[in-house]
């Protein structure tokens, strides 16, 4: 049991666009509502892209870079509350939250992108210059 688990775990984490379908997918079916349903799955999906990431560059680099990814998301926060306390004058904090959070989905959906294409021509790359 523990090892099916563990695999769709994988599946999830190497696919996060297959968890963003199925969170979608049973939300759609449970509320109705098609906008609630992506915000949903966009913040489900988020998580998984940020250990998507993570896991991609250890597999192209054999080497962890989770802290520069925390200090990202952490940076990227202050940004956000920054900005959004000059616009409202004031801080609400689910608000913060929630943007923060959509801003990282941006951002580490680009970084996913752009690690799979590197490490799918990095690979390519290698295997064509084996003799």
């Amino acid at each position: 049991m523990s090892s099916i688990f563990s695999s769709i775990i994988a599946t999830f984490v190497t696919m996060p666009f297959l968890g963003y379908v199925v969170v979608f997918i049973i939300s759609k079916q449970l509320t109705g509502n098609h906008r609630r349903s992506v915000l949903l799955a966009i913040d489900v999906s988020t998580f998984l892209l940020i250990i998507s990431v993570h896991y991609l560059t250890v597999a192209i680099w054999k080497k962890s870079f989770l802290g520069i990814i925390f200090i990202t998301i952490l940076i990227t926060a202050i940004i956000f509350v920054f900005f959004h306390w000059k616009t409202k004058e004031d801080i609400i904090f689910p608000q913060v939250f929630r943007g923060v959070w959509r801003i990282n989905f941006l951002l580490f959906f680009s970084a996913y992108i752009v690690l799979f294409l590197y490490g799918l021509i990095q690979k390519v790359a290698s295997s064509l210059s084996m003799p």
